[in-house]
């Protein structure tokens, strides 16, 4: 009975980690269309994707719109008042 309890745990555990990952590879692609990056060389994808990260948690914190973080990125991009709010949020 103790290993049938140990996969249930060990399935459970990855089942989380994954959902976890799943959200957070979401939010990317969603707001930065991360799955249609053509940046493949060297450790250019690993720093896009630690930018792109610092961006969504700047775009996170910032709360003067109350719309979706693709949508705060758009903005950030049109305007510069608002790209100002976002980088000092």
């Amino acid at each position: 009975m103790s290993l049938d309890g140990d996969v249930q745990r060990f399935a459970t555990a990855v089942r989380s980690h994954w959902g976890i990952e799943n959200q957070l590879h979401w939010c990317l692609d969603v707001a930065f269309g991360e799955d249609q990056s053509r940046i493949r060389s060297g450790h250019d994808p690993e720093n896009m994707t630690l930018m792109r990260k610092i961006a969504l948690n700047l775009l996170a914190k910032e709360s003067s719109v109350k719309v979706g973080k693709k949508a705060k990125r758009l903005k950030a991009g049109w305007d510069n008042d608002y790209l100002l709010k976002v980088l000092i949020a």
